[in-house]
């Protein structure tokens, strides 16, 4: 293929798949320039923007050293059909207020910026006839939230009941939870010695701690049959 006059989005894309199609082997900034036909300066600026906007790229250093790509941490090109595409694309717009909203933005903009002309303005369409009836302000601790729950990480909030009061706590995360009110990080509640839910929108401050909760899967389990809830997997 020549790569004379393609536009830099291609390009990106292209480096990307072209690390991953290698990976776990390298590739330098040389080479790449002569594979796509442009400077290893730009091949290095486009490099750096990948990996600011997430792409876990890595450098290696040294005369013999290049970029490699962490495939294990990235999807290859997915071929949606277009009921999919825009499946994909709403349910990202509507988790703009869960604990997912940064990547689910972020995922958004990619998704959309790959479809068609004619299956994006779809999407715009039935987008804008998705509403929401209430307020359900987003809670600035989701994304942390999610991450202790991930990497099984203890956490300190501030907390703030339906009665106004408000307390310090260690929680060891064990699930995140949707309900009528909104989200809930469930977690084995160290002043109380129990599972408790804190709904995320009255948490007033979350720092994830550096030491590892405790396996509590057995509790999670009994406490979610009790109350009926199910796996969002399902």
């Amino acid at each position: 293929m020549c790569w004379w006059g393609v536009n830099r989005t291609d390009r990106l894309y292209a480096l990307v798949e072209e690390l991953r199609s290698v990976s776990p082997r390298t590739r330098s900034a040389a080479w790449l320039a002569r594979r796509f036909e442009v400077s290893v300066r730009t091949v290095e600026r486009d490099l750096g923007a990948l990996r600011e906007g997430g792409v876990p790229i890595w450098a290696e250093p040294g005369r013999t050293g290049g970029y490699g790509l962490d495939r294990n941490r990235t999807l290859p090109p997915l071929a949606f059909t277009v009921d999919e595409a825009l499946a994909v694309s709403v349910a990202l717009r509507s988790a703009e207020r869960s604990p997912f909203a940064l990547a689910a933005a972020s995922a958004a903009r990619k998704v959309r910026a790959d479809l068609p002309a004619d299956v994006r303005m779809a999407e715009e369409q039935v987008a804008a006839r998705l509403h929401r009836v209430g307020e359900d302000p987003p809670s600035p601790h989701g994304h942390d939230a999610l991450r202790a729950v991930a990497d099984r990480r203890v956490v300190r909030l501030r907390y703030v009941n339906a009665g106004g009061e408000a307390s310090s706590r260690e929680v060891e995360p064990l699930s995140l939870l949707q309900g009528p009110a909104g989200w809930y990080l469930v977690g084995w509640c160290r002043l109380r010695q129990a599972v408790r839910g804190f709904l995320l929108t009255r948490v007033e401050s979350l720092e994830v701690l550096a030491e590892r909760a405790t396996n509590r899967d057995g509790l999670l389990a009994g406490e979610l049959d009790r109350i009926g809830a199910r796996p969002l997997r399902e």
